[in-house]
């Protein structure tokens, strides 16, 4: 056989059923099939509960049909029912930029729904919080193509794609319990859906889903319903109640143990008078009538537990039409009950078996029946959907991940708990300080990054995992903590000039970290207080110019008298010198008498003496100034007015004028800085202090905070 086997697995309340086939063309063929009843009950209403034993089972399955199919089988499709099963209806769209649609598109669409649904579930769930759900299946309702309604949008031209879909989850220990039964028997789940999807599939075909039809698989421990109209499975439901309740209230009635109940059930469907030993091992005669007298209320009960969830699941109102499969429906009175509390005509509910499986082939001698159904439509399932989950080994640990065809190492990841900043290269312990004031960081250097290897081989976090990797990854590392020094800020990079004693000097600035000065090579610390500073002071100047200022010596800033702690800001005037330095006012005043003495004495009517006469000595003298024998009046002088911060100032008794000597003519107190910077202008633009001025100059002076 050259095509590929596959092998499904109905794990039944009361029976394992194997079934292994192959798709040929528009058929199934079922080249074996192998049917094994627990020995105990090992499972209940579809929940496995003696794992082991189950187990035990599924491998006496597998084994007998790998004899009889001359294979090793290793993977498996399986089923699940259960209890506690949620459904979700959901709606996912997609924009695909005007272009055909292709196979990936449509998976990645009803991939994207799947989640959708998860995501709605776990929102909405009033369940225990620690208990984990899984998708076990899901069904596409209806596609959408450009928002109107379509049955394949395969090869259409689309702008935009959209799916409504319902999607069906059980607690994790249902579905853990599958598994872990599958791996003691040697095997690996290849797909895992739903027993209503399963047998919805080969009982209701698509060209039957027009209808508004409701498929009923009784088994022996739940009653999966599912309901299909408008050409599409509308809703999924089960009840928690089948073929075991029956058996269980023979059971009672006849006084036998569970498996004698179940050989009488049976034979009831088709022997007038059933013969059993009861539990004190006296042989008992039982007719027809009675035993199905003695399952009556049952039948009732199930039947209208089931018509309610039909309903209910069908938006409140009956369906058109009921099909019956699996062994728990083959009591010949269960119909007709189920028909009748749905209000519908008997003929309108049916058992269904051999016609549902025309497109079925047996290459051994097996009877068509409801029993059936199930078992093939799990095989047929694995050509519908791909696997919902794989499992992986991490680090040593296996993991099980909901598989949307696009799982990385970082999903895996972060299923695991492995930390995040594991992953990814850690950087070492940053430096946090202030700088003027304002909170700064530092951060430290990275580390190497995670080592990630998938099957021994080189990986990445974003790798694409695979059912069955060894995935094996190493956390990062962290760097080396943040260092830095305090020539290392820009803000320490400038610099300040000052005009000392007529010479332009350019200093560094330094800083002051928690209140004391540092050089440049200061390693920051966490939480230092670091200040740059915009000032020397006229000590720190003289320091720096390797100057030593005398005791006797006055020290001048911008013409203020001043002392070695006054603070000397960008472009200030320092000089130390033993002369008293005269103001510009002082000058003014002194150059303003001058000239009032000489126009005195020119204008003097009463002086007749000459010049030119001799003293007592014989010696000429003259009462003018003079130099090399030659008389010189007074120094010229000029006046004019410059705009200072927008007010007309006058300058007078010079006869050239520089920016400073703007300070004597306004208000403006030096000494009044309290850490901020003065900023000096000169028709807009930065000026010297000993930059000249002329009549109608544009100064602008005034404090700027630091």
């Amino acid at each position: 056989m050259k095509e590929k086997l596959v092998f499904g697995l109905d794990i039944g309340t009361r029976s394992v059923v194997g079934t292994v086939g192959y798709r040929k063309g528009d058929k199934f063929v079922v080249v074996a099939q192998r049917v094994k009843e627990h020995e105990t009950r090992a499972m209940m209403d579809g929940q496995i509960h003696d794992i082991q034993k189950v187990g035990d089972t599924i491998r006496e399955v597998k084994v007998r049909l790998e004899e009889a199919i001359g294979e090793k089988l290793e993977g498996v499709c399986i089923a699940a029912a259960g209890r506690v099963l949620f459904t979700v209806n959901t709606h996912a769209e997609t924009d695909i930029d005007n272009r055909e649609v292709t196979d990936e598109d449509i998976y990645s669409l009803i991939s994207q729904g799947v989640e959708n649904a998860y995501n709605e579930f776990l929102e909405k769930q009033e369940t225990d919080s620690n208990v984990k759900f899984y998708c076990v299946g899901h069904s596409v309702i209806r596609f959408y193509l450009n928002g109107n309604q379509i049955s394949n949008l395969e090869g259409h031209k689309a702008r935009n794609i959209a799916v409504d879909l319902i999607a069906t989850f059980l607690p994790d220990e249902v579905v853990d319990g599958l598994y872990k039964a599958v791996e003691i028997a040697g095997l690996r789940v290849d797909n895992l859906t739903l027993e209503p999807i399963a047998a919805i599939g080969l009982a209701i075909p698509e060209r039957f889903r027009m209808l508004n039809i409701a498929l009923i698989d009784v088994g022996a421990g739940t009653s999966d319903i599912s309901i299909t109209n408008d050409g599409c499975i509308l809703a999924y439901g089960m009840i928690p109640m089948a073929g075991d309740a029956l058996t269980e209230s023979v059971a009672k009635a006849c006084l036998v143990d569970f498996s004698e109940a179940e050989k009488i059930k049976k034979e009831a469907d088709y022997k007038d008078e059933i013969e059993y030993m009861d539990i004190m091992l006296l042989p008992q005669k039982i007719k027809q009538e009675e035993v199905l007298k003695i399952m009556d209320p049952i039948l009732e009960e199930m039947a209208g537990l089931v018509a309610d969830k039909i309903k209910e699941l069908n938006g409140g109102r009956s369906v058109s039409a009921v099909f019956i499969v699996g062994g728990g429906g083959k009591n010949i009175h269960y119909a007709n009950k189920v028909a009748d509390k749905l209000g519908i005509a008997r003929e309108r509910v049916a058992l269904r078996g051999e016609e549902v499986m025309q497109t079925v082939e047996f290459e051994e001698d097996i009877k068509k029946d409801s029993l059936l159904v199930t078992p093939v439509g799990i095989c047929l399932n694995y050509y519908e959907q791909s696997n919902n989950f794989i499992f992986v080994s991490f680090n040593g640990s296996r993991i099980k991940m909901y598989d949307n065809s696009n799982l990385t190492v970082g999903d895996v990841a972060m299923q695991a708990q492995f930390p995040n900043d594991g992953l990814f290269p850690k950087r070492g312990k940053a430096l946090e300080f202030t700088l003027n004031g304002k909170a700064r960081m530092q951060r430290g250097l990275p580390g190497e990054a995670a080592v990630i290897t998938i099957n021994d081989e080189s990986a990445f976090i974003t790798s694409k995992i695979r059912a069955n990797d060894v995935i094996h990854v190493k956390e990062s590392t962290a760097g080396p903590a943040a260092t830095l020094s305090l020539e290392d800020l820009d803000e320490l990079t400038e610099s300040i000039s000052f005009i000392v004693n007529d010479s332009n000097i350019t200093v560094p600035k330094f800083a002051s970290v928690n209140g004391s000065l540092q050089s440049k090579f200061y390693e920051i610390q966490d939480g230092d207080d670091i200040e740059i500073v915009n000032y020397y002071t006229v000590k720190q100047i003289a320091d720096f110019m390797d100057v030593i200022i005398e005791p006797g010596m006055n020290i001048y800033v911008n013409n203020n008298l001043s002392d070695l702690e006054t603070k000397v800001y960008e472009n200030f005037t320092v000089n130390w010198t033993t002369q008293t330095i005269k103001s510009e006012r002082e000058r003014i005043e002194e150059e303003e008498a001058s000239e009032h003495e000489y126009d005195e004495y020119e204008n003097d009517p009463e002086d007749t003496s000459d010049p030119s006469e001799s003293d007592d000595n014989g010696d000429s003298y003259s009462s003018l100034p003079e130099d090399d024998g030659e008389y010189k009046g007074p120094t010229p002088v000029s006046v004019i007015t410059v705009n200072v911060n927008g007010a007309p100032v006058i300058l007078r008794g010079k006869q050239n004028y520089v920016f400073v000597d703007v300070f004597d003519a306004i208000n403006f107190n030096l000494a009044e800085s309290k850490g901020r910077r003065i900023v000096t202008n000169l028709n807009e633009k930065q000026a010297q202090y000993m930059e000249a001025l002329k009549d109608g100059d544009s100064v602008d002076i005034y404090w700027e905070e630091a």
